[in-house]
């Protein structure tokens, strides 16, 4: 039997770690988006402003929802600054161009806004869906807690 040397150790526990390196930097990659392939996250991050906008006009406008459309104003807001923070990571931009606020909408009645507030939710769950097996790891799982937090939302009207 020999007998193992710290220095035959050590050059294992360095290939180890450099293996264990190129494995999670090898699981982090993937195909940028290409000005032919826009960012899908940039569409996502839109709809969440547009969201917002829509929930607060329906607080507004509404107190018998206005808690609960309050709630999702700021969960979506929340969700549009997440998405553009991960665009501008992976696009850092050249400009900063001041982004058109949208225009809100909001329904007469309460009923049409819960309509209108829970159908919005449940497009963008369904888009994250779409999406989460198309991009890379970290960006499933800000697509993946978009969605869960948009069917908690849908939850929350109850």
């Amino acid at each position: 039997m020999t007998a193992v040397t710290p220095l035959a150790r050590r050059a294992l526990l360095r290939a180890g770690a450099a293996g264990a390196a190129v494995t999670a930097l090898a699981s982090c990659t993937a195909e940028p988006s290409t000005p032919d392939k826009p960012d899908p996250l940039v569409e996502l991050a839109a709809t969440a402003r547009t969201d917002a906008a829509n929930a607060t006009a329906v607080a507004q406008a509404l107190p018998d929802v206005a808690d609960q459309a309050t709630q999702i104003a700021t969960a979506r807001g929340e969700h549009a600054t997440a998405l553009r923070r991960e665009v501008d990571r992976e696009h850092p931009p050249t400009t900063r161009t001041k982004q058109k606020p949208p225009t809100p909408t909001s329904p007469p009645d309460t009923e049409a806004a819960r309509t209108m507030l829970r159908d919005a939710l449940s497009a963008t769950e369904q888009r994250c869906g779409e999406l989460i097996t198309s991009v890379p790891k970290y960006r499933a799982g800000l697509l993946g807690s978009i969605a869960a937090g948009c069917a908690s939302l849908r939850e929350v009207l109850g």
